[in-house]
């Protein structure tokens, strides 16, 4: 029969080393610990905000409980929300958000767990994306103020988280997208479509209008010019007359029989061309030269 004082030693050694390992819990660096006692959270091991002590950690056997938190940024992918902007036009818009665990027990107590924290925020989120981006334009929630917006919409969430007092701090948002709803994409493509084409038709009449004014400017210069070198050309063929005239004279002057016949012979060249009929009376002043011999005019 086996000594029972031995059983005893076993048994109580067992038991001992049992409330050693329920009395030892190991908290990683990304962890934070609450320590609960009979369901009230006690302390908290490794809490953010406190220079880092993970490790070893002791609690009392059999009665307290341990509950890990992380200690890292996390981060919640909201559901899109449809809201609609000042100008009265529908968005998509799909955000996300990280936050941190700054009070472990406050957060136990009213959030519970990550997934807890991910329906509190998409609530908040839900009110806080319409309040404040229904306060700007599309093209303002779209690109011109989009970063302003999103420090606002942080702002704003972690001011109601504070309030609510959900131990959390949120430290950053940022709008993935921002779209039309679907119903909206054809009617918002036959306006763009309609103001490209006002456009269009706007740019091709000023254009037209351009051209009138360029045009008519060229005629009125080519007019201007024209003018001005047929007043050249009658100023210069009117010198010319004017010069051949008094060539004419001098030489008229100088031998009039030479000059008689050279006009005479001029007309002949010009007049008698070939196959030239003339019917002219014999006594004619035009044949003048035809019937003398000497030269010299009848």
């Amino acid at each position: 029969m086996k000594n029972p004082r031995l059983i005893m030693l076993a048994v109580l050694g067992g038991l001992i080393i049992l409330a050693i390992f329920a009395s030892l819990f190991t908290v990683e660096e990304h962890e934070q610990a609450i320590v609960f006692q009979f369901g009230e959270a006690q302390r908290v091991e490794n809490p953010w905000g406190e220079e880092a002590d993970a490790g070893l950690k002791v609690k009392t056997p059999f009665i307290e409980n341990v509950v890990y938190l992380s200690r890292r940024n996390l981060e919640v992918d909201l559901r899109p929300v449809e809201l609609l902007a000042s100008d009265q036009e529908r968005l998509v818009v799909d955000a996300f958000v990280r936050y941190r665990i700054i009070d472990a027990i406050r957060f136990y107590e009213t959030l519970r767990n990550e997934a807890g924290a991910q329906n509190q925020l998409q609530t908040i989120f839900d009110s806080t994306l319409r309040d404040v981006l229904g306060r700007a334009t599309q093209p303002e929630i779209i690109s011109t103020r989009r970063s302003e917006l999103m420090a606002e919409i942080q702002s704003v969430a972690d001011a109601v988280a504070e309030q609510e007092n959900l131990g959390i701090d949120i430290i950053d948002v940022r709008i993935k997208r921002a779209d039309l709803p679907e119903a909206n994409y054809q009617r918002v493509f036959d306006r763009m479509v309609s103001q490209r084409t006002l456009e269009a038709n706007l740019l091709r009449a000023e254009g037209l209008e351009r051209a009138r004014e360029i045009r008519a400017t060229a005629e009125r210069q080519a007019t201007v010019i024209q003018a001005e070198a047929q007043k050249q050309a009658e100023i210069i063929r009117g010198e010319g007359d004017g010069r051949r005239n008094a060539i004419y004279a001098a030489a008229f002057e100088q031998d009039p029989e030479f000059f008689a016949f050279y006009r005479s012979m001029e007309a002949y060249r010009r007049g008698l061309g070939e196959r030239s009929t003339f019917v002219l009376s014999p006594d004619s002043d035009f044949l003048g030269y035809l019937d003398n011999q000497m030269g010299s005019r009848r």
